[in-house]
């Protein structure tokens, strides 16, 4: 039995070296994924990030979005093989690092079907191997959609809250950090319940994490958003 889990693996290995080996001559260099992000920027009129975000906000969208970022080659091994076998099965499974996120939004156009993610593990390889860990958070941060018609960070710090990137409040930091999973949805200018519920969410995530204590987390709750309203 153990002989035969053993030839298994060792075929699903060889299978996963022959797909990525595909994929790497199939999908584009990733050279120009700045200028895209830059780009994308321009179309919208909106500004490119320009200041370190608040630590609080990296570390809650750090822990609630994909916890290895800092460590992994721009993919996780589980999420390989679920980007695999989802090829192989043609099913979702789910799952994708910062840098999958990106690879996605850039160079596939937001497709999210078995091949594309595939393809978006193959991408995430070749922009880790290209990019520092600060270049990658930056393009992701720069060309995410936040909800309300903002695209970026700066665009929506400001919009929401009036203030920079820098400036963010710990309240502010894990309402704004929740917002990638569903930006429309979770948009506290329309739905201030949902919100609160994403918020709630991350700052679960950052007591997990051991980032935040309960007791911290509760009064980060209870604090004000400080939404511009008008």
């Amino acid at each position: 039995m153990l002989r035969r889990l053993g030839g298994l693996a060792l075929v699903l290995v060889f299978l996963g070296v022959v797909v990525v080996g595909i994929g790497w001559a199939r999908t584009p260099p990733v050279d120009d994924a700045a200028a895209r992000v830059a780009a994308h920027l321009a179309e919208q009129g909106a500004p490119p990030l320009q200041v370190e975000p608040a630590p609080a906000f990296v570390q809650a969208l750090l822990a609630t979005e994909d916890t290895g970022f800092t460590s992994h080659l721009g993919v996780s091994p589980t999420g390989a093989v679920r980007a695999f076998w989802g090829l192989v099965s043609g099913t979702d499974q789910g799952g994708s690092t910062l840098v999958q996120q990106l690879a996605k939004n850039v160079y596939l156009g937001g497709e999210n079907g078995p091949v594309q993610k595939a393809e978006a593990v193959v991408l995430a390889l070749k922009l880790d191997a290209a990019y520092s860990k600060d270049e990658l958070l930056r393009m992701y941060l720069d060309n995410g959609y936040y909800g309300h018609g903002f695209v970026g960070l700066t665009a929506a710090t400001q919009g929401y809250f009036g203030v920079p990137p820098d400036q963010l409040s710990w309240a502010q930091a894990t309402l704004l950090a929740g917002l990638f999973a569903a930006p429309t949805a979770y948009d506290p200018l329309v739905s201030p319940a949902l919100a609160g519920q994403r918020q709630a969410h991350v700052l679960g995530r950052l007591v997990d994490e051991g980032v935040l204590g309960r007791d911290e987390a509760a009064e980060i709750a209870a604090d004000d958003w400080g939404l511009v309203t008008s």
